[in-house]
């Protein structure tokens, strides 16, 4: 039993220290980038949604500013796929989250109110605030 132990600390060792390096780090440009490929793939399939008799508007938090909360409200109808549309944001919100932190990012500190409910016009969902 204390060779077979022994053996596998041992093996355990020489993985840890052989291991390669991680290559695949990514500049802080190249993880820009990313955030604003996945932003506009996420409003595209937003821009894609019409609203209708059939449909419901709704909108989600999108975006994280570095003193916290999202930096708008995307609004967007029921006809698109919404459970991709919610995994993407949720996505891009936490990678913008961990990229504030790892780069120091700063930003007024405004709070950005959600819509008070939404409205179809012509087929086009469209927030509505109230004063």
């Amino acid at each position: 039993m204390k060779k077979i132990f022994l053996t596998l600390f041992t093996i355990s060792l020489l993985f840890m220290l052989f291991q390669c390096e991680d290559d695949s780090k990514l500049t802080k440009e190249q993880e820009l980038q990313e955030l604003v490929t996945l932003k506009q793939t996420i409003n595209d399939l937003a821009s894609q949604s019409v609203c209708n008799e059939n449909t419901e508007c709704k909108f989600i938090a999108f975006g994280s500013k570095p003193c916290g909360g999202p930096w708008s409200y995307l609004v967007y109808s029921t006809s698109i796929d919404e459970n991709k549309l919610e995994k993407l944001v949720e996505q891009y919100n936490q990678k913008e989250a961990a990229f504030n932190i790892k780069y120091t990012i700063f930003s007024d500190c405004s709070y950005v109110n959600p819509p008070s409910s939404t409205k179809c016009e012509n087929n086009t969902c469209i927030p509505v605030y109230q004063n």
